[in-house]
Order: structure tokens, then C-alpha cells, then sequence
């Protein structure tokens, strides 16, 4: 079935946030009732994700202070960032099918609980080795938010309308990034790096409650997929033999290998090269994330001219150009701080076009199994991530190992891309709920 090709959901269940002809009234767009219905959704569901962000990013300004505590070396203390990554990713595989089969509410609120028994845990953490456990453990809890998110997106939307509501799920959880470093160092001014972990423990405590009373499910019985080991395997198996949401997920998982980059070695650039204490740096964090939030709420403006294939391959490129400055200006010591800084919000700018993109249609070519293709999608996401960070560290915890790590990323997203995916290929993604296109 191509893109462009329809057939009718299945109807939906009471109360679930999706018309109740089954259809979509213009290209993919829901009724006004129905997109507030969505929103409300949407927002709840950010407030589960940012958790994800917040758990990455709040203790990012302790890194060289663990280091020190718990007497190891900056690699080992950059490898609990790369546990949680891997967490993110083993966890989405599994949370993905089983939210496929019992619904989204369920599998969400159980990850939050194991995250939040994980930060508690964390606060008795005696040497670099359980804490790095631990964080695995979190990156686990942490999936079920990144995962089902996507998957209730996917329940109701398609095509150009899933973009335009990624990039609003994309404004809620943006704060997130511009927020953790920026409380991770208020935190820091008052305890120890211990402190940041027991916050992220009452938060998830917060959301256990909310999801409890404000979380709708999204997935009636009828459409659930049944739970069984072989019927996973042959829906990853046909997810697999789809070669150009295959590209794409690679592509997403590219992009966020260059972002993860950033995230993994900017605490020691910044602090360590460039003098800047635990608070500056936490500012000069937050500017950046604003770059990244400010791409995704234009993307929907993009999206009322351009299909959301032209627009990742735009941003894919504008990535890489950035990419270069960035590796021309640390290498060469030109324009100091701000020769690193300013590239660096192009590239995450830039980032913050495609990030929306890829998943809408990678997820528009999946819908009867959005659960398990979002699965894979974050796996992938987080696992490449997890596997291209720590190069920043093994090449030296400078700017230039920094910028070399990004460009390369970018390098090899453009490769997918174009080589790959193909998206001249695509054509319009404008399918209704419970389409799937293959």
C-alpha cells in the first residue's frame, strides 16, 4: 500500500480523542472539539515525556563535581548518561508492543513507578558502578513516557496533522531541556548532586497521580494487538522490510545522535575549556534548547507550504552546513566561546526541523502497529545515541572532539537521507487514523 492510499480506522471507544465517523474532515486535521480533546492529551503526555529530558539533563552540571565524589574519571561518569540512553532505547522495545496489546495508560504508569523507585535508589548509590546501573534502570522507566507518546499521537493523527502535533508536543517537553540544567544548578546551590535525583523522585510521583486522573486511553480493545513473542517479531520483522521507514528511523536516530553529542560533552566544554561555573553554564545550555523549541513551533508554519519530507530534508542540510562552521570555528580557536556557542544553535535550530519530520512519517506508514513502531523509532533514537555520545570523550571532552562527533552524525543522517529514504519518493503523508501505508 503506498502512502497516498486510505482505508477506514476501526471505530473508536468512547471518549477517545478521535472523530466519531472515524475520519478526518481536511487533509489529516481532526474537528476543533476533537484536536482541544487532543491537546488536553498532548499536554498531559508532555509533562511524561519531559521527564525523560529532566532525568538526561538536571544533573548535567554535577558531571565534573560526581566525577570528583566518587573519585573515577570523566568517561566512566559520562558512561551513566550512556545507561540511561540505553535504558531509553531496551525499554521502548519492550513498553512499545506491550502498550500495542494493553493499552497506553497501563504500560505508561508502570515505567514512571520504575523510574521513580530507580531515583530513590540513586540517592544511596556508594560508587560510579551502581550509579551507572541505576541510571539504566531510569532510562528504562523513562521510555514508557517517549514511547507511548508517540503512539497516541499516532492513534488519532496522520500525516501533516501528526507533524504540526508533534511540534506542539515538542513546545511542552522543550521547556524541559531549557528548564533541567537551569534547576539541576539551583539544586546543586543548595545540596549535593544526590539532591537533583530526589526531585526527579517527586516528580515522578507527581506524574503517577496525574496520569492516574487526567490520562484517557487511546487504544479501544479492538484495535490492541495481540501479545505474543512471534506476533512482535514478525511486526518488527515487517517494520524491518519497510525501507524507507527504516531510513527514516535511522535518519531520527542520526539527528539525535548529534544532539546527544552536544548534550554529553558541553558540561566539560563549557566548564572545563571555557571557565564558565555549574549556573553560567546552565544558562548558556538553556539558550540553545530555545533555538531547538523555537524550530519546532516554526515547523507547522513550514508544513502550510511544504510537506514534511522537504522540510527534514531542509533541515538535514542546514544541519550539516552549521556542522562545519562549528568544526572550522573550535578547531581553530576562532571567536573563543561564542565561535562554539552560536554554530552550535544553528545545528540544534536546525535539529529542531527534523526532529518533528522524521517520526511523522515514519509513524504515517505504520498505523496499525503504532505502538511497536514507535518502539522501534525510540530505540533506535536512544541507541544510537547512546552508542555515538561517548566518542565526544574518547576524542578528547574538547570543543573540537565535540564538533567533529556532531558533523559526523549529520554527515551520515544526509547519507540516509538521500541514499536511503529518498524523500522526492514520499509524496503527500496525508492519511487518516488507523491507516497504514507499506
Amino acid at each position: 500500500m503506498t502512502l497516498r492510499e486510505e482505508r477506514s480506522a476501526p471505530a473508536p471507544a468512547p471518549g477517545a480523542p478521535v472523530p466519531a465517523s472515524g475520519r478526518t474532515t481536511t487533509a489529516g486535521a481532526a474537528p476543533a472539539p476533537v484536536q482541544r480533546s487532543l491537546l488536553g492529551t498532548v499536554l498531559v503526555l508532555g509533562a511524561f515525556v519531559a521527564i525523560g529530558p529532566l532525568t538526561i539533563d538536571m544533573y548535567l552540571p554535577a558531571l565534573p563535581t560526581i566525577t570528583s565524589e566518587l573519585q573515577t574519571t570523566e568517561a566512566a561518569v559520562q558512561l551513566t548518561l550512556t545507561g540511561t540512553l540505553v535504558g531509553l532505547a531496551l525499554g521502548q522495545l519492550v513498553l512499545g508492543p506491550l502498550s500495542d496489546a494493553l493499552g497506553r495508560k497501563g504500560p505508561l504508569l508502570a515505567g514512571t513507578a520504575l523510574h521513580v523507585v530507580s531515583s530513590v535508589l540513586i540517592l544511596f548509590a556508594p560508587d560510579i558502578t551502581t550509579l551507572g546501573v541505576l541510571r539504566v534502570l531510569q532510562g528504562v522507566g523513562t521510555s514508557a513516557g517517549a514511547v507511548i507518546a508517540l503512539a497516541v499521537v499516532r492513534d488519532s493523527l496522520s500525516g501533516r496533522a501528526a507533524a504540526t502535533m508533534l511540534s506542539r508536543l515538542f513546545l511542552v517537553i522543550g521547556a524541559a531541556p531549557v528548564l533541567a540544567p537551569t534547576i539541576g544548578g539551583l539544586v546543586l546551590g543548595v545540596t549535593s548532586w544526590r539532591g537533583v535525583f530526589a526531585v526527579l523522585a517527586v516528580y515522578g510521583v507527581a506524574l503517577l497521580v496525574l496520569g492516574s486522573l487526567a490520562l484517557r486511553e487511546t487504544l479501544p480493545a479492538e484495535r490492541r494487538q495481540p501479545l505474543a513473542v512471534r506476533a512482535t517479531l514478525r511486526t518488527f520483522g515487517a517494520l524491518l522490510r519497510d525501507r524507507a521507514y527504516l531510513g527514516l528511523v535511522g535518519v531520527a536516530g542520526l539527528t539525535m545522535a548529534s544532539l546527544f553529542s552536544y548534550v554529553s560533552g558541553a558540561s566539560f566544554v563549557y566548564q572545563e575549556q571555557f571557565g564558565l561555573d555549574q549556573q553560567q553554564f546552565a544558562f548558556l545550555f538553556g539558550a540553545g534548547a530555545v533555538w531547538l523549541i523555537g524550530a519546532t513551533q516554526l515547523n507547522p508554519v513550514f508544513l502550510r507550504r511544504f510537506e514534511p519530507a522537504q522540510v527534514l530534508l531542509g533541515g538535514n542540510l542546514a544541519a550539516v552546513a552549521a556542522a562545519v562552521v562549528l568544526v572550522v570555528l573550535a578547531t581553530t580557536g576562532t571567536g573563543g566561546i561564542w565561535g562554539v556557542a552560536l554554530p552550535l544553535w544553528a545545528v540544534l535550530f536546525a535539529g529542531g526541523l527534523a526532529l518533528p519530520n522524521a517520526p511523522a512519517l515514519a509513524l504515517s506508514r505504520h498505523g496499525e502497529a503504532a505502538g511497536s513502531a514507535a518502539a522501534l523509532l525510540g530505540a533506535v533514537q536512544f541507541g544510537v545515541g547512546a552508542l555515538v555520545s561517548p566518542l565526544v570523550g574518547v576524542l578528547g571532552n574538547d570543543a573540537t572532539a565535540m564538533a567533529s562527533v556532531i558533523l559526523g552524525a549529520a554527515l551520515a543522517a544526509s547519507a540516509v537521507l538521500l541514499g536511503v529514504v529518498r524523500p522526492w519518493r514520499l509524496g503527500p503523508v496525508d492519511v487518516e487514523p488507523g491507516a497504514g501505508a507499506h
